[in-house]
Parts: C-alpha cells; structure tokens; sequence
C-alpha cells in the first residue's frame, strides 16, 4: 500500500458539536435581543469564532465595541465548553472508529485539520485523541477555511505532500480549501450542498474498506 494523508475535519465529521455551537450562538443572539436559525447557523460551518460572531451581529443588525465584541466571544465559548464538557464516545458518529482503526492498521497518516479550537478537548472527551498521528486546530492557524492554511499545515505536520493527501469534510468551506490545496475532498452529508466534492457520502458507514483501499493506492 501506499502511505498516504487523512486529514479529518471535527465538527460534523467526527462529533456533531454543530448543535452545541448553535444553542451557545442562538442564545447570545436572544440576549442581544434578535434571533438566530438554524438556517443561519448551517453558514457558520467551518468558520471561526471571530467571523461567526461578526457574520451574526452582522444579521442582528448589531454593532458593538471591540472590548464588547471580545467579551461576547468569550461567553458563547464558556457556554459551548458547558455542553461539550457533558460529551462522551456516544456522542461519535457513526462508523468513524471503523474508519480510523482502519488507516492506522495500514501505516496511513491520520491527521485532524479544524477550525476549532477546542479540538483536542472534544477529541478526549470521545476518546479518540490517541487515533491521531498530529492535530492542527484553530490555535495553529491564521486564515478560516476556504483558505487551506489548516489543511496544508495538516499535510506538513504528517510529512506527506498535499496531493497525496485526503480531507473529509461536511462543510462547503471545508471542500473549497481541499480542493485549493489540491487534495482529494470527501463530502461528508448532502449532495445537494457539497457537490464541490470529489466523492460525497452522506456519513461513514457508507464507506468501504475497497473505498479505501482504491483511495491509497490511486
């Protein structure tokens, strides 16, 4: 086999904190006295802390001072630490340690690549942390997806170059900076909405060890 990158995404791929981040965003938006959708918080995937909170004032109609701003980050991140403090392994999605126990079994790079920076907590809340061969989260890099920053540091840090390098993702964002990269891109959930994708499926139990296999040795 050849060795080749995988590079996980975290939120929507490995976990579902997608819905922790919406309660924590809806109920600082109600506190600011407007609301917030879930329609709203599908365009906040693979975005940071900083241009979420600026894209949701933005929809409130909000303005607030820069002390003001930094003290709003800070609560909604004290309430999402409150839920994902709360998570164990049942919160894993489905077929994900199949995957994982999988690729390391054959000597692949397995790395995650997110936005987030609570990753390694989520990560040993699940007890997957240990699955991972190096982490490059939000407190590694300087520019949100679509730019590949996260992603190409992720290929760095495996030493393994980013064309041999695969990105499992459920965001557009995310796909748009696996294709950037130049990586193949996996779609993880609607095809209607990653179609950028090269291969999408709509989780991990959709994909097979011959996937796989035809992956690495492509």
């Amino acid at each position: 086999m050849k060795i080749k990158g995988f590079i996980f995404d975290l939120d929507g791929v490995i976990v579902d904190t997608a819905k922790y981040h919406f309660l924590a965003w809806k109920n600082l938006a109600n506190s600011l006295g407007f609301d917030f959708t879930e329609t709203q918080n599908e365009q906040l995937k693979g975005v940071s802390r900083v241009e979420s909170l600026k894209k949701i004032l933005a929809w409130g109609n909000t303005t607030v001072s820069d002390e003001k701003f930094q003290e709003l980050m800070t609560l909604k991140n004290t309430e999402y630490l409150e839920f994902i403090n709360k998570m164990d392994d049942s919160e894993i999605l489905p077929d994900v340690p199949r995957v994982l126990d999988y690729l390391i079994d054959n000597k692949q790079g397995v790395s995650l690549g997110s936005a987030s920076k609570n990753a390694k907590v989520i990560l040993e809340k699940v007890h997957l942390l240990s699955k991972f061969k190096t982490i490059v989260d939000g407190n590694d890099v300087s520019k949100a997806k679509p730019d590949p920053e996260v992603f190409l540091n992720a290929a760095k840090s495996l030493n393994i170059k980013p064309e041999d390098c695969v990105v499992f993702e459920d965001s557009v964002a995310g796909v748009q900076a696996a294709n950037t990269a130049n990586m193949i891109s996996i779609g993880i959930g609607s095809k209607d909405v990653l179609y950028e994708a090269d291969y999408i499926f709509n989780d991990f139990t959709e994909i097979s060890t011959e996937f796989i296999n035809k992956i690495i040795n492509n």
